[in-house]
């Protein structure tokens, strides 16, 4: 009882904050994290095309978080902190202490959830995966056989993930257990919207808890990118209306100017509007394996690490003056931040 009203009355003084902060345009802030991602390594076996720790283009150092360090962490965190996303870049099944981190988190009362894609789910692993108790395991499966798999998880094995997910399901029922819940998502992309209906058909033939469909990231969007889905309900973007010589047709007093006698490439824009509130700045962040605190997942290079907690206390950071810049920058003008642009947080 004294732990829930901790954390309770710990999230009425971030959300009360937080709603002060967007009226007034100043930035107060009250309470700790309730939620928190901790990255136990940033390696992975695929190649995704949108991914820089599987394409080796992260430009921090690549590594795997010691069990000291995340303990710290998590003891610095109580009683507050009530939901772990033990994930971030990298696939943390390729984490020698994954299992450790989830069974130390749990033993705290703390919610655990991770994602993979699947690779590492044999007999051993998933047996260990029940028994460490987390939450939620989210599984990655972009298509609905091997061609449309592979067209973005590049290195993927289909029917590999697929062995994966029966063991998992076939053992929660051996062991009797209700966790983890077990979601399998799916990126919809150009190279699967059309089998959405087959995927959904797959989860519940393979026993799976749900099916999720995300839209999903592209770095260089404004340019487009062949596996954007054309279904506007899946996508993230939106293509502007252009000028070209189209707009000209059937205007014999006006011709086309020189400059678009070919039409111009396709330019995307985000669909929503980003406004100048950002709920996550108030009331979680993420911490890199070697313990460098950023403001979101979506900073994958740490470009705006805003504290190390191998140098200073946790509650320094949160409290300190460049989280408080940020959190200024969030409310004053979101747009000028570069990692914001691809983000559909609206709140």
């Amino acid at each position: 009882m004294k732990l829930w009203f901790s954390r309770g009355s710990n999230l009425l003084k971030i959300i009360f904050s937080y709603l002060i902060s967007r009226i007034s345009g100043r930035v107060i802030h009250w309470g700790n994290p309730v939620a928190m991602s901790i990255e136990p390594n940033n390696t992975c076996n695929l190649r995704c095309p949108e991914c820089p720790a599987g394409l080796k283009e992260l430009t921090r150092a690549r590594g795997h978080m010691q069990p000291e360090l995340f303990n710290a962490i998590l003891e610095q965190m109580l009683p507050q902190l009530s939901w772990l996303t033990l994930y971030f870049q990298g696939e943390p099944f390729m984490s020698r202490n994954f299992f450790d981190f989830v069974s130390a988190a749990r033993s705290r009362k703390i919610f655990v959830a991770t994602s993979t894609n699947g690779h590492f789910l044999d007999d051993d692993s998933v047996t260990r995966t029940i028994e460490s108790g987390l939450n939620r395991l989210i599984i990655s499966l972009d298509g609905a056989g091997q061609q449309s798999y592979e067209a973005y998880r590049q290195g993927g094995d289909f029917n590999r993930v697929i062995s994966g997910i029966r063991l998992l399901v076939k053992e929660k029922e051996r062991l009797k257990s209700t966790t983890p819940e077990i979601i399998l998502q799916c990126l919809v992309l150009k190279s699967n919207e059309h089998e959405l209906e087959d995927i959904r058909k797959l989860g519940k033939t393979l026993g799976v808890d749900k099916v999720t469909f995300k839209t999903a990231q592209f770095n260089d969007f404004e340019n487009g990118n062949p596996l954007m889905p054309e279904n506007q309900k899946y996508s993230r973007y939106k293509q502007q209306k252009t000028v070209s010589q189209t707009d000209y047709a059937g205007t014999e007093q006006f011709s086309p100017p020189r400059h678009l006698a070919t039409s111009p490439p396709p330019h995307f824009t985000i669909k929503h509007t980003l406004p100048n509130a950002c709920f996550r700045m108030w009331s979680s962040c993420v911490i890199t394996w070697d313990g460098k605190v950023v403001p979101c997942c979506f900073d994958k290079d740490a470009a705006h690490e805003l504290g190390d907690i191998t140098r200073k206390p946790f509650s320094e950071i949160w409290r300190g003056k460049s989280y408080d810049e940020f959190r200024k920058k969030i409310l004053k003008n979101r747009k000028s931040i570069e990692i914001c642009s691809n983000c559909t947080q609206k709140l």
